[in-house]
């Protein structure tokens, strides 16, 4: 389990190391299939156009596995204009005399620009599945907890520290059967709302103040938590029905003991 000071090392890492690897994406991107075609040279006279640019698809698809849409895209481009410029009549020339390397040059700048999209997609797809995951095991670690012997207070202490990590807080505490003043609050649906409307969160992030989540046993009201965001923390929908699940178990921890040890 992260604490306060690794989790936030670890978000650091991560907000530092994903652009870094999209920029030599897109170095690769450009280089990567004229590197390629350089290697491919010496056999420009004895391999079929249509296996040249088969490898340069394989290429393109390695680039987008690295990094973005955009770096796949570009990677399918940079395929196509150095496929045509090495290996069609006339050489070293960006012009095409073949009606067949037409074919292959549109085809492989087709599918290399599909593929390139379907391998950033099953990326992305493969980050929210292990974010899911994650989250999931938040939850059910949290619901064990509440099931154990121990404190309400410790079940309290846990998803706060579970409520930071979820959310990108800068703090996090929680106040037993007060509700004082009207702070931005995180309802049950994940949206915030303010006592001028909902705040857009996706848009703009967390409002600068703290914010309420309140928890509930039974239908009563328990308590809240007052959440400190971090500036220009904007945690998605999914990590705040995250949040607003580990506050009900919170919540019923506190409302099934008879005292929240403070």
């Amino acid at each position: 389990m992260l604490g306060e000071e690794g989790y936030r090392g670890e978000k650091v890492g991560l907000m530092t190391r994903y652009p870094t690897r999209d920029k030599a994406a897109v170095v690769a991107a450009v280089l990567g299939p004229l590197a390629l075609a350089a290697l491919l040279l010496p056999w420009r006279h004895s391999w079929s156009n249509t296996n040249v640019a088969l490898l340069l698809v394989v290429a393109v698809v390695a680039i987008s596995c690295l990094g973005n849409r955009f770096a796949g895209a570009l990677a399918a481009v940079s395929a196509a204009v150095w496929f045509d410029f090495f290996f069609t009549v006339p050489y070293d020339r960006l012009t095409i005399g073949r009606s067949a390397d037409v074919t292959t040059f549109v085809l492989l700048l087709v599918v290399g620009v599909a593929v390139s999209q379907i391998a950033a997609w099953a990326r992305r797809l493969s980050a929210v599945t292990v974010a899911d995951a994650g989250y999931f095991s938040r939850i059910v670690g949290s619901a064990a907890l509440t099931q154990q012997a121990g404190t309400p207070y410790d079940v309290v202490e846990h998803i706060r520290r579970q409520l930071i990590e979820v959310l990108e807080l800068q703090d996090c505490r929680f106040e037993y059967g007060k509700l004082l003043g009207q702070p931005p609050r995180l309802e049950h649906d994940g949206s915030v709302r303010t006592r001028y409307g909902y705040h857009p969160v996706d848009v703009s992030g967390l409002p600068a103040d703290d914010i309420e989540l309140r928890t509930f046993s039974n239908g009563q009201y328990v308590g809240r938590f007052i959440l400190t965001p971090n500036p220009g923390a904007r945690p998605s929908q999914r990590a705040r029905l995250v949040a607003v699940a580990l506050a009900d178990l919170a919540g019923h921890a506190v409302g099934d003991g008879s005292a929240l040890v403070a």
